[in-house]
């Protein structure tokens, strides 16, 4: 993986603003629905094309396909595992289904009843079941992603291309166990399933970059348990991850955590004091994470007492999705200042919170963080190298 050697280098969290027709065609795709799907392929392979040169122009050293052929973590999980059933329910029927801010409901209850709370209290009339033995069965979806993206590199510079995978931890989250006897099973077998697609992105020689939103967010979900109960939980996740990585070099690992990204208060997120040591426990390269929003940009205080693994690069979050505001470059440069003097500039890299393509308002304001985050990052590069 590349370093910041002469200059801070840039990164984003994957997901990218889809265009109308092929967010259409994908979730007809996802729902089932009839398709042309040589249509489908070919409009893909355009829409990433120019979704790759969308990101050069803004200065991204480190660029992805923008998740095109992907809709949601359920939908990613139904069209590349085996084993699993999605059902559908009318409403008041089914499980009741876990949420990334259920303390925060607990607290808010009146953001959570009103308007304003319609991001993350829409039923949910979809569930997945794990039904049978897990299995893989997206091996010719990862290599078309694959295949489309190379086709899309071209003459891409000095940028590196990535590509992104959910953690075990994460799909445990959003799939329901009804075959195996244990937890640990469970976890385990989805593992062995997901390690196929994460050595597919290996060996195609792209970076892998693990999604575990859930490493955090599942604090706000497993609301009976207390820190230390917790801390063993993701404990339990993270080893877990790590075996689903075995054999697939650390330094074409990244891993990328958040607070669940949902619009809300936030205030009952797990401070990073908590979780730092376990989130460094990843076998990993690089990792990035949320670190511009208002809740937790107080937390680069927390890095002054970590010291990184050996060879680690460091990814702060510089932009947000939290607000259409677009950060001044000036204010991502004093960001990327104040995490040198603490990690050192070689081992910097910047980045965005979370994947901004279904999270700010337009696709104009997502180019437009990028930009501000390119030129916060000349800005502080002219600062630490002159």
């Amino acid at each position: 993986m590349k370093r910041s050697n002469d200059r801070i280098r840039t990164m984003h969290a994957g997901s990218l603003p889809r265009p109308d027709d092929v967010r259409e065609m994908v979730a007809a795709k996802a729902a089932g629905d009839p398709i042309d799907e040589e249509q489908l392929d070919g409009r893909l392979t355009e829409a990433v094309a120019d979704i790759v040169r969308q990101q050069i122009d803004c200065g991204m050293d480190s660029i992805n396909d923008g998740e095109l052929s992907k809709t949601n973590f359920t939908n990613y999980a139904n069209e590349r595992l085996g084993g699993i059933e999605l059902r559908t329910f009318g409403p008041g029927e089914g499980p009741e289904p876990e949420q990334i801010s259920a303390r925060d409901r607990l607290a808010f209850p009146g953001y959570f009843d009103s308007p304003r709370g319609f991001v993350v209290r829409r039923p949910r009339d979809k569930q997945l079941f794990c039904v049978g033995p897990i299995t893989y069965v997206g091996a010719e979806l990862v290599q078309s992603d694959i295949a489309r993206f190379k086709a899309a590199l071209g003459d891409i510079g000095d940028a590196e291309p990535f590509l992104p995978a959910v953690a075990p931890g994460s799909i445990d989250h959003w799939l329901w166990n009804e075959y195996y006897t244990s937890e640990e099973e469970f976890l385990y077998a989805i593992a062995d399933a997901m390690h196929e697609e994460y050595k597919a992105i290996a060996d195609a020689g792209i970076i892998l970059q693990i999604d575990d939103p859930d490493l955090f967010d599942a604090w706000q979900i497993q609301t009976e348990m207390d820190i230390p109960a917790y801390r063993r939980f993701a404990e339990e996740r993270v080893e877990v991850l790590n075996y689903a990585l075995r054999d697939i070099p650390r330094e074409q690992i990244r891993l990328h955590a958040c607070w669940g990204s949902y619009h809300g208060p936030h205030v009952s997120d797990i401070g990073l004091e908590h979780m730092v040591d376990i989130f460094l426990s990843v076998k990993a390269q690089a990792y990035s994470i949320e670190a511009s929003n208002p809740r937790h940009q107080h937390e680069w205080e927390v890095w002054k007492d970590v010291t990184l693994p050996d060879g680690a690069i460091f990814i702060p979050g510089v932009v947000g999705h939290f607000s259409d505001f677009v950060e001044h470059p000036k204010l991502v440069a004093e960001r990327l200042l104040r995490f040198a003097s603490i990690v050192g500039k070689e081992n910097l890299m910047a980045g965005t919170d979370c994947g901004l393509g279904t999270r700010v308002g337009t696709p104009d304001v997502c180019w437009a963080k990028f930009r501000a985050m390119s030129e916060g990052a000349r800005l502080a590069s002219e600062v630490l190298w002159g």
